[in-house]
Parts: C-alpha cells; sequence; structure tokens
C-alpha cells in the first residue's frame, strides 16, 4: 500500500474512533431537550407517573430559557435520569426530568413524566438522579401526585 493511502486511511479511522467515543462520553448536558407531555401513552396495565421535581439551591438559568443545578447540583438538568422502583427495589421504570422552569423566588422547578410504569405494585419509589427515594401510594403515583424538592 502507497504510504500516502495508508496515511490519509488512518487518519479517517482515527477521526470515526474520535467521534465515537466523544458520542458515548458526551457532556449530558448538550442531551436534546424532550417534553414529557410527548411520551406514548402507557400500555394496558401501566399508567404514567407524572408531577414536579423542585431543586430549591445552586439555581442557575440554563441559557436555554430554563434552569439546571450548579454548586454541588451539577446533576440536575433537563434530561436527568428518573427511576421507579417496586416495593422490593426492583427498577421497574425509569425516565427522566423534562422541561424546567425558574420561579421569582429562584426555584427551578421540573416536569416530571415516567411512562408505562407497572400496575398493581401498591407503592412506588421514585429517585432523580441518584438522591434518594420518594415513596408514593399506588393511588398517589396514577393520580400524578410525585412531588419531590432538593435543597
Amino acid at each position: 500500500m502507497h504510504p500516502l493511502v495508508a496515511a490519509l486511511a488512518g487518519v479517517v479511522l482515527g477521526a470515526g474512533a474520535v467521534g465515537t467515543v466523544w458520542a458515548i462520553v458526551g457532556d449530558s448536558h448538550n442531551t436534546p431537550k424532550t417534553d414529557p407531555s410527548s411520551a406514548a401513552p402507557p400500555s394496558p396495565g401501566t399508567f404514567a407517573l407524572t408531577g414536579t421535581f423542585e431543586l430549591t439551591d445552586g439555581v442557575i438559568d440554563d441559557g436555554l430559557g430554563g434552569c439546571q443545578g450548579g454548586d454541588g447540583y451539577d446533576d440536575i438538568f433537563e434530561g436527568t435520569a428518573v427511576t421507579v422502583y417496586d416495593g422490593a427495589g426492583t427498577v421497574i421504570a425509569t425516565g427522566q426530568l423534562g422541561e424546567s422552569t425558574l420561579e421569582s423566588d429562584g426555584t427551578c422547578t421540573f416536569e416530571v413524566s415516567v411512562g408505562d410504569v407497572p400496575a398493581g405494585k401498591g407503592f412506588y419509589k421514585v429517585e432523580v438522579s441518584h438522591r434518594g427515594t420518594v415513596q408514593l401510594s399506588e393511588a398517589e403515583a396514577e393520580a400524578g401526585a410525585f412531588g419531590a424538592s432538593l435543597g
């Protein structure tokens, strides 16, 4: 193989490898915003767990019309993982924080919607990021009564 052809092939392969690594470990703040209300309707035997999550400390403007956490709350932003567990601690559904609103009192309020949560579990535990769980009865979970705050 001609040295010039070999060099060009190395550049192309190297650029592809770097691009792949960036795509895998890229900054999660670049995740496109999603609208929880646009989620597909729940499957039979499931429901959508909805509500709000409020961050009261370390709130910063995200520069996109919403807000996010800073100063120790950098893991709280639109797209942060929301995990739903059953009473045994088994993950039964996952979602993410939706659109955020910077309130006049400095609180950052996020919409929460996790689809396809299996019904009939009695109670549910919901966790935002790695910040601990909030327990809800099945009636609260199905009624859209999830509400939690941090800060």
